[in-house]
C-alpha cells in the first residue's frame, strides 16, 4: 500500500510542477496573467483527442490513395485564388484521400507548388521559375458524367508553406 501511495504522490507532484511550469511559462512569454481555466481546457481536449476513436482510426488508417481528376486547371485557378500566390503549378499538383472511391463526395488534400510575383530591383523585372511556396487545401470531389470532379467552391487552403 505504501508504494502504491508513493507512486501516486510521485504523480500528483509531477502534474504540479508541470503545471506551474506552465503558468509561468506562459506568463513570461505573453506578459500577461494567465488564464488557468482556458489552459487546463486546452490540455484536458488535446489529452482526450488521444483517445477519442476516430483519431485512433486515423492512425491505424493506410497510407492515402493518390487520384487523378478532370478539372485540374480550375482548381488551380481557386487555389491561386484562395492563396493568393501568383501561380500554382499543375504539374505538380498531387490530388489524395483516405476515404473510399465507391462513396458519393470524397475528401480530398491537394498540394501543388505556388510561384511568387515577379520582384523588381532597381528597374528590372527578375521573374524566377522556382516555386516559392507549396500549398496545400482540402475540398471535395465527386464523379460527373464518369470523371472524378472536384468541386472548386469546396476548397479551404490548409497552408501555405514558404520553400527556401
Amino acid at each position: 500500500m505504501a508504494k502504491v501511495l508513493r507512486i501516486l504522490l510521485i504523480i500528483v507532484l509531477f502534474i504540479i510542477f508541470f503545471e506551474i511550469g506552465l503558468f509561468s511559462s506562459y506568463t513570461i512569454v505573453t506578459a500577461e496573467v494567465p488564464d488557468v481555466k482556458g489552459l487546463i481546457d486546452m490540455q484536458v481536449t488535446k489529452i482526450t483527442g488521444f483517445f477519442n476513436p476516430q483519431n485512433v482510426n486515423d492512425v491505424l488508417i493506410k497510407d492515402p490513395t493518390y487520384i487523378n481528376i478532370s478539372n485540374e486547371k480550375e482548381v488551380a485557378l481557386q487555389m491561386e485564388e484562395l492563396s493568393q500566390v501568383d501561380g500554382v503549378n499543375v504539374e505538380s499538383m498531387n490530388v489524395s484521400t483516405y476515404d473510399d472511391l465507391d462513396n458519393d463526395k470524397i475528401n480530398v488534400t491537394i498540394e501543388a507548388l505556388g510561384y511568387a510575383s515577379p520582384n523588381s530591383t532597381s528597374g528590372q523585372i527578375i521573374i524566377s521559375q522556382d516555386p516559392a511556396y507549396k500549398v496545400i487545401v482540402t475540398g471535395v470531389a465527386s464523379f460527373k458524367s464518369g470523371e472524378l470532379m472536384v468541386d472548386t467552391s469546396s476548397l479551404a487552403v490548409n497552408s501555405v508553406l514558404k520553400l527556401y
